[in-house]
């Protein structure tokens, strides 16, 4: 007896011969011609492997509203034969524990598709995603204009001489499409098509030059991973990462890939080269790593590694805020763009009396005349001798220690005027004032978290792997130093010794990341959420006033609980 082969081994790096693939040739018959607006009215499904049925699945469906009269006049399905079916939500998850890890076979697969994958959504199941083969397509590649006059059901199933005669009716219709399927399957073996990954890479929208180089993807590991794709002079065209490689690098020589830039890449490509990983995160991070090395030109923009903003109180006698690429011990950051950096400076400055002129002003007193901004009582006008250093001081104290995490006095401020204006109804400004404290907290907390991190000389986390083992990340100054497994039922500490002995040396240098870059660190605060802390050199601590205590308040005001920022 044939064993039925489930998705993960469909796709674990093996050509699958096509008689050992379990296919579900699936028909609907509904209400209409919109998945949106429409529903079912009845299910044909007809399982196959090997060229022999195995099972069948057939079911009238009550669609919950009138079927039109023209509808009625084709399939001869009317509101009498319908009421006391089932409906969909109880037919639904019958259905798909019948299609379970098969291949989907429909003709014009995308209704058919469609109507389930949105019913699936109206009734919170889970579409799995499975493989889809559509006749129409697969018919349109290997039959010519001479052997048939259109790619209709009801005309191929007379030109490839079907034993069921297809009639606007969900079983008879799957049955006619599956000795369609048979019938074409038998065709395309002349072509050289025996597997299912053959198979899909023989439909229509596969050029010739993405056939070719399908053998790229020989030899690659079933394993996580990154994978480089190289052009004629060995440059780097596109960097990738996989949870397995073989699986994914064969996926751009697929009908599946549609993107325009990555077809194009794929036919300069003439060669791949790839770099297995322990685990997904340490693909992720050297991903980053290489993007940034090597700034492929048809990875899009948006993913490569950016160099962030930060902002800095300057070095001389009355520091302002300012804008800087390079950060140094307790800068505020990391911002994505200087547009967000300089908001921040904006919101912080509403809330102090830290100067905004950009002069530069020395410790002793001046005689130049108040702008007005002192007029406004936004600064205490240090350029014209009314602030001493010392008066000075401690207005840039209180944004240190925002910055820090040791004092939110800065914070409380921006709430006390963000209650005040929603008291007096200036509800417009409140909300734009509730706007830039929010996005203060957000940024202020993102670079708390990651400095702390980024602080830390050594940790050691570990996650589960899903299948009773470990993966763990040694990280060092925001940095990841070394990862590796446990496969399940292995000693992990052992493994735990080996990785920390064998990890890279990472020397940490000034500024809030030790040197590390923002999008790394961030890629692992996210992977260390919910991990396990194994070792740590150091506690792992925020500090007591760190912005962490204002995330209740954020998310409330996010929601809309607290439109303004005042109470419930």
């Amino acid at each position: 007896m044939t064993t039925q082969l489930s998705f993960d081994q469909l796709g674990a790096g093996r050509d699958v011969p096509l008689a050992e693939i379990t296919f579900v040739v699936v028909d609907l018959e509904t209400t209409g011609g919109s998945s949106e607006h429409d529903t079912v009215t009845e299910i044909g499904a007809v399982k196959v492997r090997g060229g022999e049925v195995i099972g069948e699945f057939a079911t009238l469906v009550d669609p919950e509203r009138g079927i039109p009269p023209a509808v009625v006049s084709i399939t001869g399905i009317t509101d009498a034969m319908v009421t006391g079916a089932p409906r969909l939500a109880t037919v639904l998850p019958a259905f798909l524990e019948f299609v379970r890890d098969a291949v989907l076979v429909a003709h014009n697969a995308p209704f058919d598709i469609g109507f389930l994958r949105a019913a699936c959504g109206r009734h919170a199941l889970v579409w799995p995603k499975p493989d889809v083969v559509c006749t129409a397509k697969l018919a349109r590649r290997v039959l010519t204009r001479d052997e048939t006059p259109n790619h209709k059901l009801g005309t191929l199933a007379r030109v490839l001489h079907a034993r069921t005669e297809p009639v606007h009716r969900a079983l008879d219709d799957a049955r006619a499409t599956t000795d369609v399927l048979h019938s074409l399957l038998e065709r395309v073996g002349a072509f050289g098509v025996h597997s299912l990954d053959e198979l899909l890479d023989h439909l229509p929208d596969v050029s010739p030059q993405q056939r070719r180089k399908r053998t790229l993807a020989d030899g690659l590991p079933d394993t996580p991973g990154v994978y480089l794709f190289r052009g004629p002079n060995d440059e780097v065209l596109y960097v990738g990462t996989a949870s397995n490689l073989r699986r994914r690098v064969r996926q751009y020589f697929t009908a599946g890939e549609k993107r325009r830039r990555i077809k194009e890449m794929v036919v300069l490509a003439e060669r791949i080269d790839h770099v297995e990983c322990a685990h997904p995160l340490e693909a992720e991070v050297r991903e980053l790593r290489l993007l940034a090395a090597h700034a492929p030109p048809y990875n899009r923009r948006s993913k490569f590694p950016r160099r962030a903003w930060w902002v800095v109180l300057t070095d001389e006698p009355f520091p302002r805020l300012s804008v800087v690429r390079t950060p140094r011990a307790g800068a505020f950051g990391p911002f994505p763009s200087r547009r967000a950096a300089a908001d921040a400076v904006d919101t912080l400055q509403t809330a102090t009396t830290i100067r905004r002129c950009t002069e530069r002003i020395p410790a002793t007193h001046q005689n130049s005349r108040p702008c007005a901004v002192h007029e406004l009582g936004h600064c205490g006008a240090p350029c014209a001798g009314l602030q001493t250093v010392e008066q000075y001081e401690p207005e840039v104290a209180r944004v240190r220690g925002v910055i820090a995490g040791r004092d939110d006095a800065v914070l409380h401020r921006l709430h006390g005027e963000l209650d005040r204006l929603s008291s007096a109804q200036r509800f417009e400004q409140a909300a734009d004032h509730r706007d830039q404290l929010a996005a203060l907290v957000r940024a202020l907390d993102r670079g708390q978290r990651m400095s702390t991190l980024a602080g830390i000389d050594e940790l050691v986390a570990a996650r589960p792997d899903g299948s009773g083992g470990w993966q763990f990340a040694v990280v060092r100054h925001g940095r990841l130093a070394a990862a590796g497994t446990a496969a399940r039922g292995a000693p992990p500490m052992p493994v735990v010794d080996a990785l920390q002995a064998s990890a890279e040396t990472v020397r940490p240098t000034e500024g809030p990341l030790r040197g590390a870059t923002a999008d790394e660190v961030r890629v692992l605060l996210r992977w260390l959420t919910g991990a396990r802390m194994v070792r740590c050199s150091q506690p792992w601590a925020e500090p007591v006033a760190a912005t962490a205590s204002w995330t209740s308040w954020l998310e409330r005001a996010v929601a809309g609980r607290t439109p303004y920022g005042g109470e419930d």
